[in-house]
């Protein structure tokens, strides 16, 4: 088979992440740097100012680049956007100033990152959704359950992690939980993924948990269906209003 040239291969690249898929990468570099603060803090070692100063200062950076993105959407200001903006600000503001401190101090300071980012993508999705065509914004993956794209927004956030007792795993979440046969599902589409040991352990003494990632496939499909219109709240069951008895709809006429 004849390779294909030089040329056409300069021409294969992947195009680069949305300002949305930004904010859902910078969710995840917090939620590492979180775990990497968790782990130096449940060890015997003594921990100087300059453990994670590195770290900090690059997704500080990261946050930066991610501002400078949503700026050059050109998308008209808006209240909404302005707020975005300033949360991504005082982000990067807290994660330059956790470099200077020690590891417990420094963890409480970007403790609320990840959480913030994804709030901050969901926002700006929704900005550029309604200032654009519905024709140009990215095709949703409508494979997709609502289970699953709470999922997604779990996992995004930081609050998803692995561990095991007497050979069995489980998942440890936020409400609403995410369990495992739903995990398993996003695995087997390369959805998400494990980095193993990387998070704090369940309890004192024991070992580290994995955590739950997105990978590069599950934010390109989370950021697709944040971009979706909200969908119309429908009726729950059993919530159909029962006529009126005859007598009460005789006396409602006569009013």
């Amino acid at each position: 088979m004849t390779p294909p040239p030089t040329e056409a291969l300069l021409f294969e690249v992947p195009p680069p992440p949305t300002s949305v898929e930004r904010l859902l990468h910078l969710a995840d570099q917090y939620t590492q740097h979180n775990d990497a603060l968790d782990l130096v803090l449940r060890t015997t070692a003594t921990s100087g100012p300059n453990t994670h100063a590195d770290s900090a200062l690059r997704t500080a950076a990261s946050t930066q680049s991610a501002i400078k993105a949503i700026q050059g959407e050109r998308l008209y200001e808006s209240a909404e956007l302005t707020e975005t903006v300033m949360r991504l600000q005082q982000l990067a503001f807290l994660a330059t100033a956790s470099a200077d401190l020690r590891a417990g101090t420094a963890r409480q300071l970007t403790a609320l990152a990840p959480e913030a980012a994804v709030s901050c993508a969901v926002t700006l999705a929704t900005e550029m959704r309604r200032r654009r065509w519905a024709s140009a914004a990215p095709v949703a993956d409508h494979r997709l359950t609502a289970v699953q794209c709470e999922a997604l927004t779990q996992i995004a956030r930081g609050h998803v992690v692995v561990g095991s007792s007497l050979e069995r795993e489980f998942t440890r979440s936020r409400e609403p939980k995410v369990l495992m046969s739903t995990l398993r599902s996003l695995e087997t589409r390369g959805l998400v993924e494990r980095s193993t040991d990387s998070a704090h352990p369940a309890y004192v003494g024991g070992p580290p948990q994995d955590r739950v990632r997105l990978t590069e496939t599950g934010i390109a499909s989370l950021a697709s269906v944040l971009e979706l219109p909200p969908a119309r709240p429908s009726a729950a069951p059993g919530t159909t209003p029962r006529p009126l008895p005859a007598a009460a709809q005789a006396t409602a006429r006569s009013r």
